[in-house]
């Protein structure tokens, strides 16, 4: 999967409410990723929303059309290297992040993201969007 990007949450967000600019990077990127944990951050906010059942098709639609890239053991063990290291370095982010950027280096994949603290992650190429 090298070369490919995973959307992170605030990306995807930002799609949804038809940002020009990642408009044109997402097409102009070619093919990206979603994963389990950011459809999970995204359907909570849907049913959390006042146009619940509107938003909760386009995140259907969304999966539909995109990879879905799941958590499995190796990615467990990815979580734990990428918690203790960043515990090390004094530096935490939200444990979300620490499955997201755990796929995105068991992967090898970029994160298209507005989050800096996935630059504190070793291995993990950060693609702002």
């Amino acid at each position: 999967m090298a070369g490919k990007a995973l959307l992170d949450t605030n990306v995807i967000i930002r799609l949804f409410d038809s940002d020009p600019e990642l408009l044109d990077l997402k097409v102009q990127r070619g093919e990206s990723l979603l994963c389990s944990v950011v459809l999970g951050e995204l359907y909570f906010g849907a049913y959390n929303s006042q146009a619940v059942q509107k938003n909760l098709a386009r995140l259907d639609d969304l999966a539909q059309l995109r990879s879905v890239v799941s958590c499995d053991e190796r990615t467990a063990d990815e979580y734990g290297k990428i918690k203790s290291e960043l515990r090390a370095k004094g530096r935490p982010i939200p444990d979300n992040d620490i499955w997201i950027a755990a796929l995105v280096r068991q992967h090898k994949l970029a994160i298209a993201t507005r989050d800096n603290h996935f630059r504190h992650v070793d291995g993990v190429a950060v693609e702002e969007w």
